[in-house]
């Protein structure tokens, strides 16, 4: 019997370093949940997130295109590209905070038919709408932790390798963040009800 090995082509950062073009593709199409709903959750708004997002993938391209192939296999790609999304969020809010303040006023797209009632539609986005205020509150170390450990999922790994700091400080700023945000939750009149 011969034991099957893993061919390095299996490997997503292997194929990217022989074929950029070919396979960034597939980059996109992994992590852009991950790098999406890490944007949504930091910015607070579904557009800037799509544009965070975007620029993610435009930065990531950029500095692919640089690298050399060892360097690319050597990649951590949902942790980088998340680093990557989280600089160009940074970039975003130095660059607001010089501007005039702009129309807040989010537009909400039309939910897609999913068999809940508009009721039922309308809860679910109050609640999520609430819960992104909830995160806004929150330190930007702890918020971010958060964000990457309970709603993009990211095991505590990864998360330190974010925030560039180690296992135990990002599971203690995840704790804070949960121990804050649990006070906000509870000072919150609408969820006392």
């Amino acid at each position: 019997m011969v034991a099957t090995i893993a061919l390095p082509d299996e490997s997503l950062t292997w194929r990217l370093s022989r074929d950029l073009d070919a396979e960034f593709a597939d980059v996109v199409s992994s992590f852009e949940a991950a790098v999406y709903t890490t944007a949504l959750r930091m910015s607070g708004r579904a557009d800037d997130a799509e544009d965070l997002a975007a620029e993610t993938f435009l930065r990531a391209y950029a500095a692919l295109r640089q690298y050399d192939p060892a360097r690319i296999v050597e990649l951590q790609l949902r942790p980088w590209l998340i680093t990557i999304c989280l600089n160009a969020w940074r970039n975003q809010v130095r660059t607001a905070a010089r501007r005039p303040a702009r129309d807040t006023r989010t537009f909400v797209p039309e939910p897609a038919a999913t068999g809940e009632s508009p009721e039922e539609a309308a809860e679910r986005n109050d609640e999520a709408d609430q819960l992104a205020g909830w995160l806004q509150r929150l330190a930007d170390k702890q918020r971010t932790a958060i964000v990457l450990r309970h709603v993009v999922g990211l095991p505590y790994a990864e998360v330190a390798l974010v925030l560039r700091c180690p296992e135990g400080t990002a599971k203690s700023h995840v704790s804070r963040g949960l121990t804050q945000l649990r006070a906000l939750m509870s000072h919150d009149p609408e969820v006392l009800r």
